[in-house]
């Protein structure tokens, strides 16, 4: 009788959030390094609506910490409410939007922003 070989599936992988190169264990998830992040129930949902591949650890721990930030404020209701440094800033004359706005806002635009905290990336065409 043969014992059965167990293939896990490891691949070098690039954060796509950060960029940085980390090792994918999807084949032993147990013993992947995404595992030893503590993640809430309203981080997974976050992550589910992302257009996120496998992300590493260190990113993991600060969309946790961003999440449940983002969870504890009332989204502003008008743009009067929009906190400077916190929501946006200022580049000349154009506001740009914070990824702490983007996920606190809840859903993805498709607009390709610049802190798109969903991972959306737009098609060059």
């Amino acid at each position: 009788m043969c014992k059965a070989e167990y293939v896990f599936k490891h691949e070098p992988k690039a954060c796509p959030r950060c960029g940085k190169m980390f090792e994918c264990k999807a084949g032993d998830v147990l013993n992947c390094q995404c595992s030893q992040v503590g993640l809430s129930e309203e981080t997974y949902a976050y992550l589910a609506s992302s257009y996120y591949d496998c992300l590493c650890k260190q990113c993991l721990s600060e969309l946790e910490l961003l999440v449940c930030r983002a969870g504890k404020l009332s989204f502003p209701s008008s743009s009067e409410a929009l906190v400077e440094n916190l929501h946006y800033y200022k580049e000349g004359t154009k506001f740009v939007f914070t990824e702490f706005y983007h996920v606190q806002r809840g859903y993805c635009c498709n607009s390709g922003c610049r802190h798109c905290a969903y991972g959306y990336k737009k098609a060059l065409t």
